[in-house]
């Protein structure tokens, strides 16, 4: 499985293409604000012969889902998310008043939600979801247990762990979420957060404060 990411949007979030030899592919987090960024994505997807097969989201806080529309219009994808955070969605417009983000038109509705445990195939290579919520009650990541890759939304970053202070959010379940369901991985599996640079397992248990 190969990695691409694109940085997006005033919130400098990280998208995340996923794809392997088969040509399928998979976007987390399609955070595309402008038509550049739109471009951007498109063109590498045409120039690596990528078929994108699935739009996932980590969960549905704005700065994640700008390009949502875009993939649906561009690709026929609905984006799939935990229930819980379904909420966002239907408040679009409230909660993006609450970042000073106004006139743009609420995203499309959401296609199957996602399920703890549940085994995203695509290609040769498939995603297990994990549900940590916290930063946001359907925050899920992502784990390649092959590829000893995590794609951890908002849950983790290198040095610090997402704010619990937004709609919905809950610092104990958080922090219990990566003590339990995260650090349990082995040491060296790559997190890719949505904002930042990656780190890994192992560092994030020897030195994040919150820990």
């Amino acid at each position: 499985m190969q990695l691409k990411i694109f940085t997006n949007n005033p919130w400098q979030e990280n998208t995340v293409v996923l794809y392997d030899e088969t040509g399928e592919a998979v976007i987390i987090d399609c955070g595309c604000f402008t038509e550049t960024e739109r471009q951007r994505l498109k063109n590498f997807l045409t120039e690596k012969q990528l078929t994108p097969v699935a739009l996932l989201d980590t969960h549905l806080h704005i700065d994640h889902i700008f390009g949502n529309t875009f993939m649906l219009e561009e690709y026929g994808l609905s984006a799939r998310a935990h229930e819980a955070d379904a909420f966002w969605v239907e408040d679009f417009e409230q909660y993006a008043g609450m970042l000073g983000v106004r006139g743009m038109t609420p995203p499309p509705a959401l296609g199957d939600y996602l399920h703890d445990g549940e085994i995203i195939r695509f290609g040769h290579s498939q995603l297990e979801v994990i549900h940590v919520p916290g930063h946001s009650p359907g925050g899920v990541c992502f784990y390649g247990e092959a590829d000893k890759l995590l794609i951890a939304g908002d849950v983790l970053f290198q040095g610090s762990i997402g704010r619990a202070d937004l709609p919905g959010g809950n610092m104990q379940q958080l922090l219990q979420g990566i003590r339990e369901k995260l650090f349990t991985l082995p040491d060296d599996v790559t997190v890719v957060p949505g904002h930042g640079g990656n780190t890994t397992i192992g560092e994030e248990k020897r030195t994040n404060p919150f820990f």
